[in-house]
């Protein structure tokens, strides 16, 4: 039997939620998490727990930030680029968020990160796509030409993977300002 199982996430910006739900229904079936994987999760077999999960956004987190989690009840399972913490508690702990304020900083704070990502990938887009267009009249070398537009689409691609979850951070903060 497999020890290791892969689940795949439906994009933090998009479904955080959803996905540590997922994560806790697999739990109980005695998949645990033990880090992300390439567009998921990477689960292990082991006895099936009740606990719930929860994601935080934090560059550099020192050993006062984990702590400060712990002391809550909550334990940390892995980090992404030493910026996303997952964390586990047993059901019925008090919420890493628990009102509204925190979590509208919590995704301010990632809009401005993903925004400013993705306009950097949209400037560097449009250049090359300029450069590749202007290389059609002839006004800039085939080469020059080829080469921008390959890599107007590469940059393209990065600007997919900045730009959706910008917007996806956007969207949960106008979702809790129109609770108010």
């Amino acid at each position: 039997m497999k020890q290791t199982k892969y689940v795949s996430s439906g994009g933090l910006a998009f479904s955080e939620e959803k996905d540590m739900k997922k994560l806790s229904k697999y739990a109980k079936k005695g998949w645990i998490l033990k880090g992300f994987a390439p567009f998921g999760y990477r689960l292990q077999k082991g006895e099936p727990a009740t606990i719930q999960y929860s994601l935080d956004y934090q560059m550099d987190a020192d050993e006062d930030y984990f702590a400060y989690f712990e002391a809550a009840g909550w334990s940390h399972v892995c980090s992404s680029a030493n910026s996303i913490h997952l964390f586990y508690a047993p059901v019925g702990t008090a919420p890493i968020y628990s009102d509204k304020e925190t979590m509208i900083e919590k995704y301010e704070t990632e809009k401005k990160k993903m925004g400013k990502a993705a306009f950097i990938m949209l400037i560097i887009t449009f250049t090359f796509m300029f450069l590749g267009a202007l290389g059609s009249y002839g006004w800039v070398p085939a080469l020059i030409r080829n080469g921008s537009l390959i890599l107007g689409y590469l940059s393209l691609i990065a600007l997919i993977f900045t730009g959706m979850p910008y917007f996806g951070y956007r969207n949960k903060l106008n979702k809790l300002l129109k609770r108010s």
